[in-house]
This record gives structure tokens, C-alpha cells and sequence, in this order.
């Protein structure tokens, strides 16, 4: 995996900053490419960011480039679109699959997009349905692999304060020591092992599709 170029998209959420990070501390990446809707400033000379509109296909392009991996990290909230479903299906929906496809007409081998436990495309649940969607449709991409992360519960510290995720946090590591056997997939977990989780998965030789829940990501890191 040595001289390889990943390519960051949600780089400033919980997840994405994570990857960033544990990317520019990896010798196999010779450059990681960061792709955002506001500037931010390069936090390491192997660092490139772009500026993009995401709704401008040839915005997106243009500024991609080519490149190894793509890291898939983007999501919303309802109040971050105060409630607009259209407006949450552009971002964790829409991104998603532009990223999939341009990425795969430019060469790019692996995809790694970080979904939800539970992501269902029949799921009467519009956050999950979503989830699962991008999920089912992602898979029909020519990709030498393919890994899909469903965290739970993330545990870590946000730029911007989630009350209603600091108490849910609280309780579920309290109550995690129950979650056995099928239901240890409901576990938090630290933001910074599923990012680990994510680069230790894309280096290891694999083809096809992985699912990686609580259990798989845990014995990866």
C-alpha cells in the first residue's frame, strides 16, 4: 500500500477528522486529498484541500483528481436541515453516490463510506432508509473493494455540542456490558477506532464487499 492518495470527504466531522488525522500519520499515504464545502486550512504539507460545490458535477470532478481510496464520511442532522428531508437526502444520500461514481470513472480502487447500525433501504425510518440505500446502490460500482462501517453510538468530541448524543452516549456505555452476543453491533464507539478501523481495513488485501459492525471494527484496531 506504499505511495498511495486518499481522498477525504466529511473531513471536519466527528469521523472524518479522525481519518485526516490517522492518514497523515501513515506512511503508505503519500497525500490526502480533502474535499470541502467551506476552506479550511491545510493541516499538513501532504495535504491538499478543495473547495467544492457538491450540487457542480464538474466542480467535484475537476478538483478530485485521481487517486486510491476514497473515504466516505459525510452525514447531516435533522436540525442541521432543520427537518428538510430533501435537503438530507443531498448529503447523505446524494454525496455519497456522486463520490462513488465519479471516483470510479477516475480510477480510484477502494471506497470506504461510514453508514449507521441498523441501515435498512426498507426501514420506516428515514435516517436509516437512507443509510441502507446508499448501502444497496454503492455496491453496484466497479470497486476492487468495497467496505461499508456501521458504527452506533459515536463516542467522541464534536466541534459542535449534541446534547441529545452526550446523554445517549452516557447511557449506552453504561449499559454496554449487556449488549451481548446480536446485540453487541448496539456498543458505542470512539470515533477515533472507526477511523482506525477504516485505514487498517482498506490496507489489508481484500476484494468485494465488507461489513464492518462494533465486533469487526474492534478486532481490526
Amino acid at each position: 500500500m506504499q505511495g498511495k492518495t486518499a481522498l477525504v470527504i466529511g473531513a471536519t466531522g466527528l469521523i472524518g477528522q479522525q481519518v485526516v488525522e490517522e492518514l497523515l500519520k501513515d506512511e503508505s499515504f503519500i497525500k490526502v486529498k480533502i474535499l470541502v464545502r467551506k476552506p479550511v486550512p491545510p493541516p499538513n504539507p501532504k495535504t491538499e484541500v478543495q473547495v467544492v460545490n457538491f450540487e457542480d458535477e464538474k466542480d467535484v470532478s475537476s478538483k478530485m483528481g485521481d487517486g486510491n481510496v476514497i473515504f466516505c464520511c459525510v452525514g447531516t442532522t435533522r436540525k442541521k436541515v432543520k427537518g428538510d428531508k430533501t435537503a438530507y437526502r443531498k448529503v447523505d444520500y446524494d454525496i455519497p453516490m456522486l463520490m462513488a461514481r465519479l471516483g470510479s470513472q477516475k480510477g480510484y480502487s477502494q471506497y470506504a463510506l461510514v453508514s449507521a447500525i441498523g441501515a435498512n433501504a426498507l426501514s420506516g425510518n428515514f435516517y436509516l432508509q437512507l443509510k441502507g440505500s446508499v448501502e444497496e446502490d454503492i455496491i453496484y460500482f466497479p470497486y476492487k473493494s468495497i467496505h461499508i462501517f456501521r458504527p452506533s453510538v459515536l463516542l467522541g468530541k464534536r466541534k459542535e455540542f449534541r446534547l441529545g448524543e452526550v446523554i445517549g452516549g452516557g447511557i449506552m456505555k453504561a449499559v454496554s456490558f449487556l449488549l451481548l452476543g446480536n446485540l453487541s453491533k448496539y456498543k458505542p464507539i470512539y470515533s477515533n477506532t472507526v477511523a482506525r478501523a477504516m485505514i487498517i481495513a482498506v490496507k489489508k488485501p481484500s476484494s468485494g464487499v465488507e461489513v464492518y459492525e462494533y465486533d469487526e471494527m474492534k478486532k481490526l484496531v
